[in-house]
């Protein structure tokens, strides 16, 4: 198989046969041939981790192109009111929708009026899926609740995201349903609110007969023998359907605008309470024995603290004085000089300490998003004002003046410990039976409360402030009008607006003996408690007594 030698010339003449070979050429050959077996024997490695190595994860890639994971959203749990009417439910997701998530829409009945209690819910961001403590965990694209009940309940509410796998093509158009994971529907929730008397706060206040309509308005009603919150208004309100479609435009309005909707005033509006306070200042002086039923002070008009000059509303509005009063008659005529006298006998720590037994100055535990309020001190002042207490601050703190500052919740709280016999009760918020589950009994002796009570029921009798309940009458089981006590105080207190009106405060307990239902109103820069919120509040206690009926 060896080529011919080659054949050079002799020297002398004749032909030599020499086995010399080009050692260039073959050089060259064995390369290309090594090349050869290399490339192969990589081809085979590569073919080998290609089928081998890697062939179970390509084939799982493979089949994701052709299989493809269809979220379906459950339908979020119910919300009802007290008698079972739906204030917020979900339609289920369309099965045969088209997309990687199949969406279940949530709709909102009267979504303005059940905003305040309700809340809303926004698309999950990074934030709250790292957060989530919930069983049922979020995942992208989700909704989850922000505000409110929506944000308190979330878990119960949520349900858990079912699944759908489908058969697609090369351009994503889905050619068949593999299999389908349904999805588990969320909890029915029963709240505490009352619909009807909620809806009737709103017709109130937008209607323009009351004249509160630009006004910003907070309405608390409560069933004072649990607790439980059958009125939570606030105005302006939102809707939170405009959260759960993602209208972004109607969404950055409310942020923006300067009326803050948003807010919940009920909870986080704080005010100085006005002349409700006196309430408490009176529990105050008789359990700590300062006064009693009979003790007497004469109203001047006007009295001193120094330099500054304290007058009494009626004098300073129509120059009268009233003569001698006890607390009854005091309470009944909300009058400014007996309290200013009585708040100068209890002396401002006693009177912060059973603010703060009534729960004042402090988070009610209701879960929405509130603030705690101030009951001012001596100490308070010289910490945060760097300014000493003077008498003056004394004689405002007795009135529910300078610095105190309550929400709604808190004074509606506060009123309804008097109405349920000294017992207070933490706000509820779902459904509850008549049970105290969730109530404590504040040091106040029957005495004490029967006559505060009564000063409440002058109040709202001809001689007393809370003239629009003179002679209240209400449908009997006969469905007969008759006259039907009620206990109520009235309030106004100044307010630092450029419009220099004051708010106007307006609490009630009705009916006086064995109560089934406490409202306190209050109307930012409203005016005249009695004329302004009192009227808000008497329209609510009539479609409470007349559905009642």
């Amino acid at each position: 198989m060896h080529k011919i030698p080659y054949i050079k010339k002799g020297h002398q003449g004749g032909m030599d046969f020499q086995e010399e070979q080009k050692l260039g050429s073959s050089f060259f050959l064995y390369l290309y041939f090594g090349g050869v077996i290399i490339f192969f024997i990589v081809l085979l490695l590569r073919l080998f981790h290609l089928t081998v190595v890697k062939g179970e994860y390509y084939k799982r890639a493979a089949e994701g192109n052709r299989i493809r994971e269809v979220i379906i959203e459950p339908k979020r749990g119910m919300l009802v009111d007290r008698r079972g009417v739906v204030l917020s439910q979900n339609y289920a997701a369309d099965l045969h929708g088209e997309g990687d998530r199949l969406k279940s829409i949530r709709i909102y009945q009267d979504p303005e009026i059940i905003a305040p209690f309700v809340g809303y819910r926004q698309t999950a961001d990074e934030k709250d899926i790292k957060s989530d403590p919930c069983l049922n965990k979020l995942t992208l694209g989700d909704k989850v609740g922000k505000k409110s009940i929506e944000k308190i309940y979330d878990c119960e509410l949520r349900g858990k995201n079912g699944k759908k796998l489908v058969e697609v093509d090369a351009g994503g158009k889905i050619l068949k349903t593999l299999n389908v994971i349904a999805p588990e529907d969320g909890k029915t929730i029963k709240l505490s609110l009352d619909s009807l008397l909620q809806k009737k706060a709103y017709e109130i206040i937008n209607n323009d007969k009351f004249e509160v309509k630009d006004k910003k308005v907070a309405v608390v009603g409560l069933k004072p023998q649990t607790g439980e919150v059958l009125v939570l208004a606030a105005w302006p309100s939102f809707n939170p359907q405009d959260f759960e479609d993602g209208n972004n435009e109607s969404v950055k309005a409310y942020i923006n605008n300067k009326d803050k909707p948003l807010f919940n005033r009920a909870t986080e509006g704080t005010y100085p309470p006005g002349s409700i306070f006196k309430l408490v200042l009176a529990a105050a002086a008789l359990e700590e024995k300062k006064i009693d039923e009979a003790t007497m002070i004469e109203d001047t008009g006007k009295i001193k603290a120094g330099p500054i000059e304290f007058g009494n509303w009626y004098y300073l509005e129509r120059g009268k004085t009233e003569g001698l009063l006890n607390v009854v008659k005091a309470l009944a005529r909300s009058n400014d000089i007996y309290f200013y006298k009585v708040g100068e006998k209890v002396g401002s720590d006693l009177i912060k300490s059973w603010a703060e037994k009534f729960g004042l100055g402090k988070k009610t535990g209701i879960e929405f998003e509130e603030s705690e309020g101030l009951i001012p001190s001596a100490f308070w002042k010289e910490d945060v004002l760097k300014e000493q207490w003077y008498l003056g601050d004394t004689y405002n703190l007795s009135i529910g003046q300078g610095y105190i500052l309550v929400t709604p919740l808190q004074m509606a709280l506060a009123v309804e410990a008097i109405a349920n016999k000294g017992t207070l009760c933490k706000p509820q918020i779902l459904k509850n039976t008549d049970e105290k589950t969730n109530c404590h009994r504040l040091p106040l002796s029957k005495k004490t409360l029967d006559i505060i009570k009564q000063g409440m029921i002058q109040a709202c009798t001809p001689g007393g402030t809370g003239w629009p309940l003179f002679n209240y009458k209400a449908p009997n089981s006969k469905g007969e009008m008759v006259e039907t006590p009620v206990a109520c105080k009235t309030g106004t207190a100044e307010s630092h607006a450029l419009s220099k009106e004051p708010h106007a405060w307006f609490t009630v307990f009705a009916p006086a003996e064995n109560p089934e239902i406490v409202l306190t109103v209050l109307v930012e820069e409203g005016g005249q408690g009695s004329d302004i919120a009192a009227p808000i509040a008497k329209e609510i206690l009539n479609a409470y007594f007349e559905r009642k009926e």
